[in-house]
């Protein structure tokens, strides 16, 4: 019998990190998940809890780590990707961006483990390029309201090219477009489970500007799978890849959208746009479709629906 491969996932207590879990897990590998549990939850485990290929440690990834054992693969997603969360703890989004990095590049360089960085498409700020390809070097205010998580993010990065040129490190950069489904928190803030949050509340849906600011909405399993693909591909050592759906949205479409499927006639309400909003994000993805023949299934209007039925669940109201 051969060994089991092991994975180490900071931030693995949330959204995208609990379904990477789930998803090694169905791969039959050891799982070893990193947490502080500030925005991410232990119900997210429900399903693995008691597999014994799984194993949970409640860490600050700020603080050094040591694993005993191997590891092959380090996935770094430990951040506060919620708009709420990364204003309420700013200057643990920067210490998760560049502490947390060094711990987890430091450990990969012991393991001799690849490594993979979750960053964000945030690297690209309000950009002045569409679509946003890998080598746009993006249009960011580093003093910003937003910049604690732009500049985690793009601090991250340069960290992990660093070890990558000076140590020689197996790493790669992802840069996720924004990501929705089940697990996520309907009270983080984030677009699509704000405007669900509030049509199931039966209040009015709030868009900031005049709503046609586009975002591109990737959903989760499409999201893992491309994710999957980047860490099983020999070969892309030092490589930065978009992860996103290119079928760009404007807010009051996907408010359109919504407040079709809860079967609500609501009003759209417009607030005064806030400070560095992005008005366009749409990843070029032509890189990783070209690599590895991955491009996104669910369509928004199906992701849409999914996410009704697990949100609307008590379990992930929490």
């Amino acid at each position: 019998m051969k060994n089991k491969k092991s994975v180490l996932i900071t931030g693995g207590a949330g959204f995208i990190g609990s379904n990477l879990c789930e998803k090694f897990i169905e791969e039959d590998w050891n799982v070893i998940a990193v947490d502080n549990s500030i925005t991410g939850t232990i119900k997210n485990f429900e399903s693995i809890k008691n597999n014994p290929n799984f194993n949970l440690i409640e860490k600050d990834v700020s603080l050094p780590l040591k694993i005993p054992g191997k590891i092959d693969l380090i996935l770094h997603l430990a951040s506060l990707a919620s708009p709420v969360k990364y204003v309420e703890y700013q200057i643990e989004t920067l210490w998760a961006g560049s502490l947390g990095t060094f711990h987890t590049l430091d450990l990969a360089k012991e393991k001799n483990a690849v490594y993979l960085l979750s960053s964000s498409s945030e690297v690209y700020g309000d950009p002045k390029v569409y679509p946003q390809n890998e080598d746009y070097w993006g249009n960011v205010n580093p003093i910003g309201p937003r910049s604690m998580y732009d500049e985690s993010k793009r601090f991250a990065e340069a960290a992990v090219m660093a070890y990558y040129r000076s140590y020689n490190v197996d790493t790669r950069i992802i840069r996720l477009f924004n990501v929705y489904g089940p697990k996520m928190k309907i009270d983080d803030g984030r677009v699509v489970c704000e405007f669900i949050r509030r049509a199931i509340n039966k209040r009015s849906i709030q868009i900031y500007g005049d709503g046609t600011q586009t975002r591109s909405l990737c959903y989760i399993k499409d999201t893992i799978d491309a994710i999957w693909l980047i860490t099983q591909t020999n070969g892309f050592n030092g490589e930065v890849f978009n992860v996103g759906n290119p079928d760009e949205k404007t807010m009051i479409e996907l408010a359109k959208l919504v407040l079709k499927h809860t079967e609500s006639k609501l009003k759209i309400e417009f607030l005064p746009k806030r400070t560095d909003d992005p008005q366009r994000r749409c990843p070029d993805i032509s890189k990783l479709h070209k690599l590895t023949g991955w491009s996104p299934k669910v369509n928004l209007s199906e992701g849409v629906k999914l996410s009704l039925i697990h949100i609307s669940e008590p379990t992930r109201l929490g």
